[in-house]
């Protein structure tokens, strides 16, 4: 059971006292009425509730745990609405890692042909998912001012919190904003002190932008140093680490280049060692990974007391079928989905000896590169059949096998598997910040070039178990092997399935085109298995069509009218 965590806030304070918030699926700010029940603010522990609401809405589907039929997001299958789950589908399907093929009915294969529209209705769950936490910290912020703390009596409880948790919930709607940045550009914009009930107006790309980076740089120093503050929670480290991110794909989003700012805040994080690497790349993703060193920001589940069929209940069911349990404990017993494969791209990033499973060294202990996390027997390579049609056959490509919901020694949480997932989500973690860094110097961000290959060379020795992590052989690389190339590949190595890589692609100019994978630009007949180029509108997601029927001032993605 992990200790000192929100799980408790969650289920207590909130569970009883938060309605589903979206109603109709608007972007309206939050109906003043329906999220201020009678007691929510009358305690300490409410406020505590309503804070752990905003961190778990981006982990968990509703009110009852599991699928409990009570979902935050009304119109939408509990299980799809989960926000990890939903950005899976936007980040990771659509690129070249993971091939879907369950759920079609959904628009995933919308996705994976990259060949969707405004109707397509898979692209609208982050959305509404993002604009609801955006919601809940509104509401917190307007709530949770040290006026109001006196006037309800509650003041001497929360005095040397409160601040924090004010200057966290500002963290997460920035968080929201620049998601809805990266994914749709442009979107309506809500803040705390708008009128409750008002359409909100729509913002550009640019404003959202710079929306977002200003609230991180004035919230940054208000935020609790780092290490100090309670699991799950973030501090100071998140807001360098979101920062250096949303810096970096800035020519993206708003044709300006500040590589120099995400070189700063990425060496900000690497340089204070409050997150370092693991000393197993493979611990990140299992059901103790609440130990792990690396990890900047959790998201939070227990098979117990956070479940959900959207988060790392997903991950692992969706990614492995019921028979791998025969050759591995996959900590979920028999009850896997087998819903996608990896593509042969994914696989052709490692070496080839690397590249298959071997029923002697369930955890690759043997291999040289220990990320290569594939499992192959009964799989064919290919996700394809010659002369066939898309087949929504699992054992078409190999199954990802990196997350397990067992813990570091191999044990089970109980024999036989649980019926809900305990890994907690990494939002956040080092070693994406020292391929950052790498990054930002080679666009001329700084630094050296020597500088950016000892960031990737750690990277590197991790994963190889070699240098300080190991004696196994050495995955270092020279200063003449290093250039942009590489480091998107070895991104495709290092961080695979973690919700980034469409991002990564869009950044490196390799979405759209100068790079195929399976299926992508197919209409799934036989023949086209290998990928072609498609229009460069697909680097954004149009805004769902619902919202132009309960919303004027809104005006859809160009490309998409």
């Amino acid at each position: 059971m992990k200790s000192n965590i929100l799980i408790i806030s969650i289920l207590i304070a909130c569970c009883s006292m938060l309605s589903s918030c979206l109603g109709d699926l608007d972007t309206q700010p939050l109906d003043k009425n329906q999220l201020v029940a009678k007691d929510v603010y009358e305690t300490a522990a409410g406020y505590k509730g309503v804070i752990a609401k905003c961190y778990a809405s981006l982990i968990q589907t509703g009110q009852k745990g599991g699928d409990g039929g009570d979902g935050d997001v009304g119109g939408i299958d509990e299980g799809y609405s989960g926000y990890t789950r939903a950005l899976f589908y936007l980040q990771t399907t659509v690129s070249d890692e993971i091939i879907l093929h369950a759920g079609s009915s959904q628009g995933s294969r919308d996705l994976l042909y990259v060949n969707w529209n405004p109707s397509t209705s898979i692209i609208k769950y982050p959305y509404y998912r993002l604009y609801m936490t955006i919601n809940y910290c509104n509401e917190f912020i307007r709530e949770c001012t040290e006026d109001k703390l006196k006037e309800r009596g509650v003041y001497d409880e929360l005095k040397d919190e409160y601040r924090y948790y004010v200057a966290e919930a500002r963290f997460i709607r920035a968080y929201c904003y620049s998601m809805i940045c990266d994914l749709y550009g442009s979107g309506p914009f809500i803040e705390e002190t708008m009128v409750v009930g008002t359409l909100p107006h729509q913002k550009t790309r640019a404003e959202i932008y710079d929306y977002a980076v200003s609230e991180l740089e004035t919230v940054l120093p208000l935020l609790k140093t780092s290490k100090t503050n309670q699991y799950g929670r973030i501090d100071q480290v998140a807001a360098w680490f979101l920062l250096a991110r949303i810096y970096l794909n800035s020519d993206v989003y708003i044709s300006r280049k500040e590589y120099e700012k995400a070189y700063k805040y990425a060496k900000m994080v690497i340089d204070s060692k409050a997150y370092p690497l693991a000393s197993d790349y493979r611990h990140i993703f299992l059901a103790d990974n609440n130990t792990c060193s690396e990890i900047i920001w959790h998201l939070v589940q227990d098979a117990d007391y956070a479940q959900s069929s959207a988060g790392t209940n997903f991950y692992v069911k969706a990614l492995m079928n019921g028979n791998i349990n025969s050759y591995l404990k996959t900590g979920v017993g028999t009850r896997g989905w087998g819903n996608a494969r990896v593509t042969t791209q994914l696989v052709d990033l490692f070496e080839s000896g690397d590249q298959t499973f071997d029923v002697n060294d369930i955890w690759g202990n043997n291999k040289k590169d220990k990320r290569a996390q594939f499992f192959s027997v009964g799989h064919t390579k290919e996700t394809w059949v010659d002369g066939k049609d898309f087949q929504g056959t699992f054992t078409n490509g190999y199954a990802c096998i990196k997350w397990r919901n067992v813990k570091a020694d191999g044990s089970e949480l109980a024999e036989g598997g649980t019926v809900y997932s305990s890994i907690d989500y990494p939002m956040f973690r080092t070693a994406d910040a020292y391929l950052m860094a790498a990054e930002a110097i080679l666009r001329g961000g700084g630094g050296s070039k020597s500088e950016a290959l000892g960031y990737v060379n750690e990277v590197r020795d991790r994963a190889y178990m070699s240098g300080s992590y190991g004696n196994d052989a050495s995955g270092r690389i020279t200063e003449a092997e290093l250039n942009l190339d590489f480091i998107l590949d070895e991104r495709g190595r290092e961080l695979y399935t973690e919700l980034i890589r469409r991002t990564d692609l869009i950044r490196f100019n390799k979405f759209t085109k100068n790079h195929n994978w399976d299926w992508k630009g197919s209409d799934g007949k036989a023949g086209n298995y290998v990928g072609k180029d498609v229009d460069d509108k697909y680097k954004l997601f149009p805004i769902p069509q619902e919202e132009f029927t309960v919303n004027p001032y809104l005006t859809q993605n160009p490309d998409y009218k």
